[in-house]
This record gives structure tokens, sequence and C-alpha cells, in this order.
């Protein structure tokens, strides 16, 4: 399936109806006096977030989504049907902006949660509501009150408690393979990863997620290569690893460059930053590789050597990340089997 996380919505309420305009009408009753309804409420729109959702893909190709008007009343004081609403289901983690893209109506981050974002039009009155001691038989009905209409993005953030940044081909999908039960596209050229990846990572009876997005080079925040746009996705996330090849001639430049654009995107997206992590550490000598190690360290940063082929140091990172969710008290528990004696009390 496609991932979509961004759509732009055109939605519209229903309309109330009108109220009626009857008098009553039976034999042997000479003045009946009126008798006219009033109009049904015209539908809502309500967006509603579904957990077993993951994309936007169902509004790329119906963006128009307009409720039912409320039926008009009728004589014998019978009300018109109100209008049916519209419900948009959207994934957990969806925002609700206005046309400008800035004002977030809003955040949809609780499976079920739902609202209103546009209300449908009041029915108008019958002429049974304008009766009175002075004006026994009025002929006034009020028309019912039009709906709203909205122009709206939807734009989805995926809800993950740790993220995996870095430039490309690094090795982010790979650790996210050995780590979870997640299965991304893995290939070694740059951007192999097109779309973010999640998976659920088990260890030591307790879960978390785990978010893998595309690669962020140099000058992303100008638009090059695929861009800052995915980089939403992490924004939710607790704890961002930054994953660094060994590999690469100037490995201190590429952790600087990624530090740069995240920082352009949003500067406190750099203080969630937790742990470095040096990938590929199995084709590396031992000799540079502690020259690399004792470089971040002089600057204060936390590293794990790992290799995601070898399996490396994955233990151990795993420890640390589960570290880190517990001091942000986000970790679930799993027990596996009660321990105590059962008591029917």
């Amino acid at each position: 399936m496609q991932f979509i996380d961004l759509a732009l919505i055109h939605i519209r309420s229903g309309a109330g109806g009108s109220g009626c305009s009857s008098f009553r009408r039976e034999k042997f009753i000479e003045f009946g006096g009126p008798d006219g309804g009033d109009g049904g409420k015209g539908g809502d729109v309500i967006v509603k977030a579904i957990s077993n959702l993951n994309t936007l893909i169902d509004f790329k190709y119906k963006r128009h989504h307009f409720a039912k008007n409320g039926r008009p009343g009728m004589g014998q004081n019978k009300t018109g049907a109100n209008g049916d609403d519209v419900v948009l289901n959207v994934p957990v983690g969806t925002e609700v902006l206005l046309e400008n893209k800035k004002t977030v109506l809003v955040d949809l981050v609780n499976d079920g949660q739902q609202y209103v974002i546009a209300e449908g039009g009041n029915g108008g009155w019958g002429n049974s509501r304008f009766k009175s001691s002075t004006n026994q038989a009025p002929r006034q009905a009020n028309k019912g009150h039009l709906g709203s209409e909205l122009t709206l993005w939807l734009r989805l953030k995926l809800l993950a408690d740790v993220g995996l940044v870095g430039l490309p081909n690094v090795g982010k999908s790979s650790l996210l393979s050995v780590m979870s039960n997640a299965k991304p596209k893995i290939g070694n050229f740059s951007f192999t990863t097109l779309s973010p990846n999640l998976g659920l990572v088990s260890y030591k009876q307790c879960d978390f997620i785990l978010a893998d997005i595309p690669g962020v080079i140099e000058g992303a925040n100008l638009g090059k290569g695929i861009g800052i746009q995915f980089l939403g996705h992490i924004e939710r996330c607790q704890v961002l690893v930054h994953i660094l090849d060994v590999t690469s001639n100037n490995i201190i430049f590429d952790y600087e460059t990624t530090l740069n654009e995240l920082t352009q995107y949003k500067s406190d997206l750099v203080k969630k930053i937790k742990c470095v992590v040096l990938n590929k550490v199995d084709v590396t000598k031992t000799n540079e590789l502690v020259k690399i190690v004792e470089s971040f360290n002089k600057r204060g940063i936390e590293v794990f050597p790992i290799s995601t082929f070898s399996r490396i140091g994955i233990e151990k990172l795993k420890d640390r990340l589960l570290e880190l969710l517990k001091e942000n008290d986000i970790m679930e528990f799993k027990p596996e089997g009660r321990t105590d004696k059962w008591s029917p009390i």
C-alpha cells in the first residue's frame, strides 16, 4: 500500500431543513391552529482516529466530503429528519490543519478520539413556534441555517517511542530489521528507504515502537534529496538515535550535517538525540575505531559501536534504549505470567 502522509480535502456540513408553515385541518375542528413542524438539523463532518490505519491514501482519491442536509418540517408538528453525518476515519497521529497549513484544529493522538470539524446547520422553526396570544394564526416559518464549508489539510505524524536519524545508507533500516520484526527494504545504495517504517521491539518484557525515516542529506532543508518532508514523523518520538557509518571518510562532518539539518527544521529535535550509534564496526580496524570513539567522547557524546550484519553491540544498545525510555516514563511492561498466589478475593 502506498504511504501518504499529507492530503488536501474539501468538506461541507449539511444545511438545516426549512420549517413548515401548516394549519391543522380536521373534520369538526374549524380553527385547528398552526401545526408546522421544525426542519431537521444538517449533518456534521467528524474526523475520528482509528488504530488500524497507517496512511492517508483514502483521501488522495476522494477529496470532497459532504454531509447530508436536514429534511424540511411537515404538518401535524412533524419534525424533519436530521441529515446523516460524515465520519472521516484517519490514522492515529493525524493533525487537521486549516488551508494555511499553520493553524492546527485538532491533533488526534488517541485511538477512538474524534472531533467535529464542521457542524451542521440548525433546522428552521415551523409556524407553530410563532403562535402567541396576539398571533394565533402565524404564517411565518424559518429557513434552515447553512452548513460550513472548509478546505483542510490532513497531516500524519507517526507515533513512535524511538526514532532513527542519519544520512542515507548508514544502516538505519538494517538496524530496524535486527531489532524488531519489521522487514523494510534494504539495499547498498542511497535512498533505499522512501517512506517511514515502524517496528515493534520486544525486549526484556518490554515493548516499544522503533521508527526509521528516509535519510537526510546536506541541504535537505532547501529541498535537496527527499528533503525534510518526513522529519515530522519523528517529532513525537521521545528518544532519537543518530546512526553513523564508521567507514565514512569524514564521520564528524556527517554527524554535524545531520544535526544542522535537524536544527534547520526544528531546533528542539536535536535535544532528543540521546546517543550516537557507530555502525559497520566489523569492517573497521580496531585502532581507527578507538580514535573515532575517543573523538566523540571528548565532545561528551555517548556512542555505541555496533554491526547490524554480525549483531555486535545490539543487546547493549537495546539495554540503553530501555533505560532512556524508562526515564521518560513511557515504557510499557509486559508481564509473562501471574507470580502471586491466586485468591478468589
